[in-house]
């Protein structure tokens, strides 16, 4: 009979641990004053086949073309549009840092009405505002959607999600954000990860590549770094350099779970206590099978039904009992399953009745 049980105790006498391969401080920090600023914008797809907004269901759609189309010196006070190759649409951006007046960048269209698709639409010129109020780009181009729709007299149906749609380089750059970088004297990396360990060693691995005091821990997520002390030209010659030298990261020991697709995702330090596990499949059946009984002949009985209930309960043969040392790895364990064919379902269910125990030493977290 074939044993998950005995494929996991051999996988565990040949316990090791791999190690953490070291990145690039760019992959662990963010620079203070290096940062994106969000752009929306409010605008108008035309264009479109029969697709586009029903204007009695969105009205902010005529609204909005009967000002461009006044702006373009065309007077339609007055007048009724019931057009439908038209939409409302947000459009959304990132402005990046340093990004300067002339340069392109990518822009989300999304319709915010009744419409049922923008495949084939043009988006007409859109002015992209910040949080600020002001206007820092402009938006302007042809609509790519990644969906379609169909319909017909009595179905319809739709794959991906033709109401969204990307321009890619469909905004240029009008106004640039001020920030003088090289005024700094001293720059903050930002870890997306906060960590002591990893900040520590951020930080003794840039003294060690200057040979003298350059950065200061302030805490887990923030490293200063002294510009002057580093002697380099500006600013920029510093971060340039110090974004690519390497530092092995500590992370937190972490096992995260979807049960929607059955995935498992873990990292290396995950380790598992002395515990016992046992796994069996216990099956319930009830079956209801009633009995109906007839009065004699000829008598004034009435005829009733007597219940009958049969309930059984069986237990497939278990893998047995199995005791986990100390010190085990997680990866070890999903290593062995994985060998046997045992189902992710099962696998999950394994690693709750662990955490369940206070046996597994790391942040479970169920998606």
């Amino acid at each position: 009979m074939r044993s998950w049980i005995l494929a996991v105790l051999a996988l565990f006498m040949t316990t090791g641990s791999l190690l953490s391969a070291p990145v690039r401080i760019k992959d662990l920090v963010e620079f203070d004053g290096v940062r994106g600023n969000d752009l929306v914008g409010y605008g108008l797809v035309v264009g479109l086949n029969g697709t586009g907004d029903g204007i009695r269901n969105a009205p902010f759609t005529e609204e909005i073309m009967s000002n461009i189309l006044e702006r373009l010196g065309v007077n339609v006070s007055g007048e009724q549009f019931r057009p439908k190759n038209v939409a409302a649409v947000f459009v959304t951006g990132t402005l990046p840092p340093f990004a300067r007046a002339g340069s392109r960048i990518d822009v989300t269209v999304s319709a915010i009405g009744d419409a049922k698709s923008l495949v084939g639409g043009t988006l007409i010129l859109t002015p992209l505002n910040a949080a600020d109020g002001q206007i820092y780009a402009v938006a302007q181009g042809t609509v790519i959607a990644g969906g379609i729709a169909a319909e017909g007299e009595g179905a319809s149906i739709v794959q991906g999600v033709p109401t969204s749609g990307v321009i890619p380089a469909g905004a240029r750059v009008e106004r640039e954000i001020e920030f003088d970088f090289t005024t700094l004297r001293s720059v903050r990396l930002a870890l997306r990860t906060p960590d002591f360990t990893t900040a520590g060693r951020i930080e003794s691995a840039i003294n060690g590549h200057y040979g003298n005091v350059v950065a200061r821990m302030l805490d887990a997520g923030t490293v200063i770094v002294d510009i002057a002390a580093t002697r380099e030209l500006s600013p920029a010659h510093a971060l340039g350099r110090i974004e690519r030298i390497m530092v092995d990261p500590q992370r937190r020991a972490r096992v995260v779970v979807d049960q929607a697709s059955g995935t498992i995702v873990m990292g290396e330090d995950v380790r598992i206590s002395r515990v016992a596990v046992s796994k069996g499949n216990l099956t319930i059946r009830v079956q209801e099978t009633p009995v109906a009984v007839q009065p004699n002949p000829f008598s004034q009985g009435d005829t009733i039904v007597l219940p009958r209930t049969s309930a059984a309960i069986e237990e497939t043969p278990g893998n047995g009992l199995v005791e986990i040392g100390d010190g085990t790895s997680l990866s070890e364990i999903i290593a062995g399953l994985n060998a046997l064919g045992v189902s992710s379902r099962d696998m999950i269910d394994i690693l709750k009745s662990i955490k369940a125990a206070g046996a597994l030493h790391a942040e479970f977290i169920v998606r």
